[in-house]
């Protein structure tokens, strides 16, 4: 197999587990936070969404402080035999916490764009609230959670700082496509650098524009 391809498939599958783990935790967090009404909702919506700005080395360094093994969890991981630093796991959990806020941000929005008169209907004709956001919230939301899933997908593909830094550069084992480029551009082999840029800028372009289609138009939106 050629060298450039084997950071692409690993960083398919690590922005792929990353995304999966996102859907279910970034769209379970945007529901209780649509629906709950609390002095603190802001508050916790604004520490779920640091990801989205904190710099990748700053996120990278309380990675490492929580799962290094002297680190809060990383102790107790390594106790029964699990190891996150300079893993390729490691860099799953990197990205879906950098990638977390753009589901966050997309599947709230889309949730309180529901019609709470059609949940409150099905509420009325004794659908369980289980039942209420699998059939009448969820369905209504998955175009919204769609775009914020792709737009998650396309930044698990392309992370590097914390990733790096919590997961390493290990060809083969951790080296991901944007680490795979830098030091393609460090080792002066601008073949491979370009070839690994040029996949990448495909894939998030066609991301964002599948991404882009899901979103509705606001024409249509003021006019219901």
């Amino acid at each position: 197999m050629h060298p450039v391809w084997t950071p692409l498939l690993l960083s398919l599958k690590v922005a792929g587990l990353a995304t999966l783990a996102n859907m279910v935790l970034g769209v379970a967090a945007a529901y209780g936070l649509s629906r709950w009404r609390s002095p603190l909702r802001d508050f916790i919506d604004s520490v779920l969404t640091l990801p989205l700005v904190l710099p990748p080395t700053v996120l990278g360094y309380y990675l490492l402080v929580l799962f290094g093994r002297r680190g809060t969890f990383g102790a107790w991981l390594d106790s029964m035999g699990i190891q996150l630093v300079f893993t390729w796991q490691g860099a799953v959990v990197a990205s879906t916490i950098v990638a977390f806020p753009l589901v966050l941000k997309a599947a709230r929005a889309a949730f309180e764009n529901v019609d709470h008169q059609l949940e409150n209907a099905a509420r009325v004709l004794g659908v369980t609230e289980a039942g209420v956001f699998f059939r009448v919230s969820l369905p209504l939301a998955t175009k919204g959670i769609a775009a914020g899933v792709l737009l998650a997908f396309a930044r698990a593909l392309g992370e590097f700082g914390a990733t790096l830094m919590v997961a390493g550069n290990l060809p083969g084992r951790t080296q991901t496509l944007s680490v795979a480029i830098y030091e393609a551009v460090q080792a002066g082999d601008d073949g491979a650098a370009t070839m690994l840029v040029v996949i990448t800028s495909i894939t998030c372009v066609a991301v964002l524009m599948l991404a882009g289609r899901l979103v509705p138009d606001r024409n249509q939106l003021q006019l219901r």
